[in-house]
């Protein structure tokens, strides 16, 4: 039965891949799709994720692919986390303050393929009278402010945290921001609780061909007041893509065994253009750190500053 259920998800994962292969297609728009609802102002910026241990995993989803097990405790300090992920209005200010031509923001490997790939902004976006235009399934239109940056790469995402003074959550962060019910200490299959995602939880299975405004998604928010950790971009985290403590290779090693190691940076949350089996709180996707075409963005984190914590 689990044979056929991977089957499922990674169809669905590859519908996510034909996806981005329509973005990447030259010619007229051939897709069309209602936005999503709009989006409100969050009350607050970041919030505090007390630190402790908490549950990274799981050992009873019946989907879970082998990458997500086994269920495994982990302890992370206390950290801040970004409630909404990175605006495009937020990332143009970055490349207006000179970001792309500064190497004091980028890491060794991030500026030297920004040199090499003469990166200058998000891929698809172009500059032109002091306005910023992106071509979006073939549709040319102003970048939506609003709306979470996407197509960025890992070493983007990393420059622009270190620019804005903050960095990429960890992997067990981003989990423990989307799972963790400080109430009762458990890990929550998503962010708003055991329930499979609706419409009203998160943009998914390419009903809305965009991302969603912050604030879009109330009822969709973690209990600290984190919002969309699930569905519009895939987030990126600071993580190398390895095997939990205890894994085990089921059913083949050609799933993930293979991409184990520093090669590979891991993305959480899932997008717009996945679909609800493959996007659970405990769902690792993985690519390689120069990797633009895929719907991704980020949220930043930091540590917390003396005195903050008590």
């Amino acid at each position: 039965a689990f044979a056929f259920g991977m089957v499922a998800q990674h169809e669905q994962q590859h519908d996510e891949t034909m996806l981005a292969t329509h973005q990447l297609r030259a010619g007229a728009p051939v897709l069309d799709a209602p936005p999503p609802p709009p989006g409100a102002r969050l009350p607050a910026a970041e919030v505090l994720v007390p630190g402790g241990p908490f549950t990274m995993g799981t050992s009873t989803e019946p989907w879970a692919l082998d990458n997500e097990r086994p269920a495994h405790e982990v302890d992370v300090a206390p950290f801040f986390i970004d409630t909404a992920a990175v605006t495009n209005g937020a990332y143009r200010a970055f490349i207006d303050a000179g970001g792309y031509d500064q190497p004091r923001w980028w890491s060794a490997k991030g500026w030297a393929h920004r040199q090499e790939s003469e990166l200058t902004a998000p891929q698809f976006w172009e500059r032109e009278a002091g306005s910023c235009w992106r071509l979006r399934f073939g549709v040319r239109e102003e970048v939506p402010s609003h709306e979470p940056v996407m197509h960025v790469s890992f070493y983007e995402a990393q420059a622009y945290a270190s620019w804005a003074g903050k960095r990429l959550p960890t992997e067990a962060e981003w989990e423990k921001t989307a799972r963790w019910d400080p109430v009762t200490g458990r890990s929550r299959r998503y962010p708003w609780g055991d329930e499979d995602p609706a419409p009203e939880h998160a943009n998914l299975g390419q009903h809305h061909l965009r991302p969603a405004e912050a604030g879009a998604y109330p009822r969709g928010s973690s209990p600290l007041g984190v919002h969309q950790l699930i569905g519009d971009v895939w987030e990126w985290t600071s993580s190398d893509f390895r095997g939990y403590p205890g894994f085990t290779v089921f059913p083949y090693p050609e799933y993930s065994l293979v991409f184990f190691g520093s090669s590979f940076k891991v993305l959480r949350g899932g997008s717009f253009g996945s679909d609800p089996v493959a996007a659970r709180g405990t769902f690792r996707n993985w690519d390689f750190p120069i990797r633009r075409q895929i719907f991704a963005g980020f949220r930043c984190a930091r540590d917390p500053l003396p005195g903050e914590v008590d």
